[in-house]
C-alpha cells in the first residue's frame, strides 16, 4: 500500500516521510499542487491514502482534491494545514476530504489518523444493499446467494449507486463518478438505469428515479 504526500515544505515534509516509512508504508512525496493533481487525474493511480497540504505552489490544495473527487470517491484524503478556521474545516470536508489535521501536530496523532482511515478503508471491502452484495477487491455482484454478472458499464454504474445506497444520486454526479466524465449520449445513462432496473426488480433491490433529485437505489 503507497501513501502520497503533498507538501512543500522540505523539511516537513522528510519527517512526515521517514515518520510514515518506519510506520510500514510506502510513501511517494511531491511538493507542487499541479504535479498532484496530475498523478491523481486517473483512476487506478494507485494511491492508498492522500496526505495533502492546503497551500501548494502550482495548484492550491483544494483545487487538487475537488479534482480527485470528479473521478474518484474512494481514496482517503487527510488534509494537512495550518489554516484551522472552522470555515477551512468546513470546506475541506464538503469537498470530500475524510479528514482534517492543523499545523503544528504531533507526529503519533498523525499516525493514529492514517491507521484510522485505512481501517475504516478495509472496512469497505463489501457493499451490501439488501439482497445485493459487492465484493468490492474483487468487483464481483452477487444478488440473492448467487453471481450477478453484468456489463461492464452497468457494473461502474450499479456500484456507485451501492456506494451512495439511500440517497438520491444526480444524473451529472453518475457521470463523474462512474464514468469520470466520459463523453456520453443524453440518454445513455437513462438505458443503463433501464437494464439495471429490470435485471433487479422483484429481487429485493429497487432503482427508482426521484423527481429532480437523480436515482435512488435500496432494498425492499
Amino acid at each position: 500500500m503507497t501513501l502520497l504526500l503533498v507538501e512543500d515544505d522540505r523539511l516537513l515534509a522528510e519527517t512526515l516521510v521517514d515518520t510514515l516509512q518506519l510506520g510500514g508504508h510506502e510513501v511517494d512525496h511531491l511538493a507542487d499542487g499541479e504535479a498532484a493533481r496530475m498523478r491523481l487525474s486517473t483512476v487506478d493511480h494507485g494511491y492508498t491514502l492522500v496526505l495533502l497540504d492546503l497551500n501548494l505552489p502550482g495548484c492550491g490544495g483544494l483545487d487538487v482534491l475537488a479534482s480527485l473527487r470528479r473521478q474518484d470517491s474512494d481514496t482517503p484524503v487527510l488534509i494537512l494545514t495550518a489554516r484551522g478556521t472552522v470555515e477551512d474545516r468546513v470546506y475541506g470536508l464538503d469537498l470530500g476530504a475524510d479528514d482534517y489535521l492543523a499545523k503544528p501536530f504531533a507526529l503519533d496523532e498523525l499516525e493514529a489518523r492514517v491507521r484510522a482511515l485505512m481501517r475504516r478503508r478495509g472496512s469497505e471491502r463489501q457493499l451490501k444493499v439488501g439482497a445485493l452484495v459487492l465484493d468490492v477487491m474483487a468487483q464481483r455482484f452477487t444478488l440473492q446467494g448467487e453471481p450477478f454478472g453484468l456489463p461492464p458499464r452497468e457494473q461502474r454504474l450499479l456500484t456507485c449507486l451501492m456506494r451512495h445506497a439511500g440517497e438520491p444520486v444526480e444524473k451529472t454526479r453518475l457521470v463523474g463518478e462512474a464514468f469520470q466524465d466520459q463523453p456520453m449520449g443524453d440518454n445513455a445513462i437513462e438505458v443503463y438505469v433501464h437494464r439495471l432496473r429490470k435485471r433487479l426488480d422483484g429481487r429485493g433491490v429497487e432503482l427508482r428515479t426521484v423527481r429532480g433529485l437523480g436515482y435512488l437505489l435500496e432494498s425492499t
